[in-house]
């Protein structure tokens, strides 16, 4: 019984003015950066792209952290943590503004075969290769078949030259 009259104490007391007055504290000028936060959160707003370049560099994440501190120090606490939240959106729907997906761009491997063969030519045989194709026995005759020639390799005496 007791614990049923402490839920109950505990519901009156309860009420939707208590819920509304931390919003009392808020100044003109933070109930309409309330607002805009909460808007920005809600809407999808991407970040026009001149201002892309600027939101991902090491400088404006400095401005962003001390725009925190600051609003932590000197404003109500609500708009500190919402302003967490906008900074967070701020930064991802920056970075998704200027990725380029590499497959757009990719061409085929069928593609890319067609253009390598535009730029490389078939070879036309030389002179040179033909000729040596119809004197060489390199290669067309059976390798246990041993041909003699009439060539004799010279060797001289190195006196010991070939030890280095």
């Amino acid at each position: 019984m007791q614990i049923i009259n402490s839920l109950k104490s505990l519901v009156n007391g309860f009420k939707v003015s208590n819920l509304a007055s931390p919003f009392k504290s808020f100044s003109n000028v933070e109930s309409s950066l309330l607002a805009i936060f909460i808007l920005y959160l809600v809407l999808p707003i991407q970040t026009p792209s001149f201002l892309v370049g600027l939101v991902n560099s090491t400088v404006s994440m400095i401005i962003i952290f001390a725009i925190t501190v600051y609003l932590f120090l000197y404003s109500n606490p609500i708009l500190a943590i919402l302003y967490i939240f906008v900074a967070y959106e701020l930064l991802r729907r920056s970075a998704n503004v200027h990725s380029v997906k590499m497959a757009a761009y990719t061409p085929t491997q069928a593609k890319k075969d067609s253009d390598l063969i535009k730029m490389n030519p078939s070879k036309e045989r030389t002179l040179e290769e033909e000729v040596v194709e119809q004197m060489a026995p390199v290669g067309k005759s059976d390798p246990s078949v041993y041909l003699s020639s009439s060539y004799k390799p010279v060797a001289e005496n190195v006196q010991g030259a070939s030890l280095f």
